[in-house]
């Protein structure tokens, strides 16, 4: 889809200069905005409690990516606080988005900010996308300390991510090997996994990521428990 540039928004505020370098910087892939799920939390005669929280204005971007994805964006949120708050005032989160550039996980959320997000391709020829997340990546690379990382928690399938990233990033970006060859929801359940742990993945340069595409890796084999823990789940009607 193609159109006008969103209106201009102040950069988050932890892109901010500060006397504190960041040694580490997880990227979350986004949520899909335009999927069912989403539609359910978006449609205006939706009664459930996540739908009244969102037009309330009582709900964070990770929480309504949350809800709008599978286990694979839960995985992200989980593990990207688990080791945020591992590593301190030196680590931040992000989430890439279709037209805000990157924007924090406690970001509070709306129907119209969601709205504009699925009517916004993620392609890296589209300057809706590829512009305000250029803007925000200028100003993060300045924080990094001498050997910050950057670590994408997202797909390098395709040049959606990479060919935005790369350029601005250089050797500091960085992808968890651990991802190449699993699907979306075998990359949540892993990151879920190392969230509990509070166990960081490793990660490498991308650059040393011999290919974007793998053999399926071996599942992962089950915690040992003497019965599956029953999930809570909120419904959208």
């Amino acid at each position: 889809k193609t159109g006008s540039l969103p209106a201009a928004h102040s950069m988050p505020q932890s892109l901010a200069p500060s006397p504190q370098p960041l040694s580490l910087v997880l990227l979350l892939s986004p949520a899909h905005c335009g999927g069912k799920r989403a539609r359910m939390l978006l449609r205006p005669n939706a009664t459930s409690e996540a739908a009244e929280r969102l037009r309330a204005g009582a709900m964070t971007l990770g929480e309504a990516f949350a809800l709008m994805s599978s286990l694979y964006f839960r995985g992200k949120l989980a593990y990207a606080r688990a080791i945020a708050e591992r590593h301190g005032a030196a680590a931040a989160a992000f989430v890439i988005t279709p037209t805000r550039g990157l924007l924090a996980p406690n970001t509070m959320a709306s129907v119209a900010l969601l709205e504009e997000f699925a009517a916004t391709d993620i392609a890296a020829d589209e300057p809706r996308y590829r512009q305000p997340l250029e803007r925000d990546l200028a100003a993060l690379v300045p924080r990094l300390g001498a050997d910050g990382r950057v670590v994408l928690l997202g797909s390098i399938a395709t040049d959606k991510y990479v060919a935005v990233l790369a350029p601005l990033l250089g050797e500091r970006l960085h992808y968890p090997p651990a991802f190449v060859g699993r699907g979306d929801m075998s990359r949540g359940g892993l990151l879920l996994r190392s969230a509990a742990a509070g166990a960081e993945l490793d990660s490498v340069p991308l650059t040393t990521v011999s290919a974007r595409r793998g053999r399926r890796p071996p599942r992962l084999v089950p915690p040992p428990a003497s019965r599956p823990a029953r999930r809570a789940t909120t419904r959208i009607r």
